[in-house]
């Protein structure tokens, strides 16, 4: 998955806070955080190792069970849109109502 980003969530309180892994042609990665910081790391496991470690699960592969243990539905975790810049002030979100 060379040059793709991946979405991962966590929720924190009534937030869902959000992080995207992106994968370089190189075979390293990068997160960005939900403060805006860019972080860097030599390989996708370690990046991936880093998002599982502070709780956050990918939405790739995540099914209506997981999305319920967040207390929401699968159709409820929509990843933030845009830019970098505008990222950044978008990837912490207030947790959605149930509809």
């Amino acid at each position: 998955m060379t040059g793709s980003d991946q979405w991962w969530v966590v929720r924190l309180g009534n937030l869902l806070i959000w992080s995207r892994l992106r994968l370089r042609a190189s075979g390293t990665a990068e997160v960005l955080d939900s403060v805006g910081n860019t972080l860097s790391y030599d390989s996708e496991d370690s990046a991936r190792a880093a998002l599982l470690d502070a709780g956050f699960l990918a939405l790739d592969g995540m099914d209506h069970d997981d999305a319920a243990a967040l207390g929401l539905g699968l159709e409820q975790l929509v990843p933030p849109e845009g830019d970098d810049e505008a990222l950044r002030t978008r990837m912490v979100q207030p947790f959605p109502a149930r509809h």
